[in-house]
This record gives C-alpha cells, structure tokens and sequence, in this order.
C-alpha cells in the first residue's frame, strides 16, 4: 500500500512542497515516496490511460519530442503543447509545459532502493513568482497521482486545496 494516500486535509503540511531559492532561480518542489518499483511510477506518469486519471490525456508520437495536454479535471480545457527535453525511463522526465501564462519547465526524478520509491517532482517558477496559487495546484496533482499509483480513488474537489493552501507556498527573500 502507498502511504501517501491520504488527503491534504488528514496531513497538510507533510505533504506540502517547498519554494526554494537555488542558484539563481525560484524552484518549487515536492518530494514524494511509493511502495512500488519505479517502472510503476514512470507508467503512472507516462501512460496515457494513467496520466487520464491524474493529469490529463496526451495526444501525439512523444518520440517527436512533443505531445498535446488536456487536463481532465478541468472543465473546458483546451489542449496545450508538452515539449519533452529530456526522458530517461524509469528515472528521469523533463518537459516543458505550454500554458496561456508562459511556459513552465518541469522536472520528475525517480530513485528506487528497496523496492521504494522517491519522487522528486520540480517546477522552475517565472517571475513574478506565483507560488501560492501553483503550488497548491501542484499538491492536489500530486496527490492524484498518488491515487493512481496506489490504485484508490483520486482526489476531485480542488477546494480543499486552494485557497486553503495557498499561503503555505511562500517565495524565500534573496
């Protein structure tokens, strides 16, 4: 069983991500961990009928370098351009993310010992730094992959976790 299963509600800050200042630049982080190998993992975030159930349905040859987006917990949502820079399977995914408010480079690293294992999910923040609402975007998203990970229900109501999370997301000063 995966133990990050649990909502924000039960655990709402052993589960937050963290703002960090790093060389030069504004990263927001989430460190996540599984019961499963990381092959398990790397399906739930590269298949296309388990990334439906988190994230959204991609469309497109990724060996291109790109696909199409649509998210599928949000109403409306028109398909945006994923480019694919890097992906290192089990271990390492990098893309960048098109959105109507500029592109957004992610990163996702799995290391596995044991038969656990660690994410490391990654998004290098734009000025002007719009954490408090991207992180607890990024804390409902994640938690929905933990659900299809873990093969139980996934989270849908978005209100538990925005605005409630929303100040716990703040930009470190210089």
């Amino acid at each position: 069983m995966n133990e990050t299963t649990t909502t924000p509600l039960d655990h709402p800050l052993g589960r937050l991500g963290a703002v960090v200042r790093e060389d030069g630049e504004v990263l927001l982080r989430f460190e996540r961990h599984y019961d499963v190998p990381a092959a398990d993992v790397w399906s739930a975030l590269t298949d296309p009928e388990r990334t439906a159930r988190w994230i959204g349905r991609w469309s497109g040859d990724p060996t291109e370098g790109h696909v199409l987006l649509t998210m599928t917990d949000e109403e409306g949502a028109a398909a945006e351009p994923v480019t694919i820079d890097r992906c290192e399977p089990p271990s390492r995914l990098e893309v960048t993310a098109g959105t109507p408010d500029g592109p957004w480079p992610l990163t996702v690293l799995l290391s596995e010992e044991g038969g656990r294992t660690r994410l490391l999910f990654t998004h290098r923040l734009a000025e002007p730094y719009d954490a408090g609402d991207i992180g607890p975007g990024w804390h409902y998203y994640l938690d929905r992959l933990d659900a299809v990970v873990a093969g139980g229900p996934v989270p849908s109501d978005f209100t538990a976790y925005h605005p409630r999370l929303a100040g716990s997301y703040p930009v470190p000063e210089p």
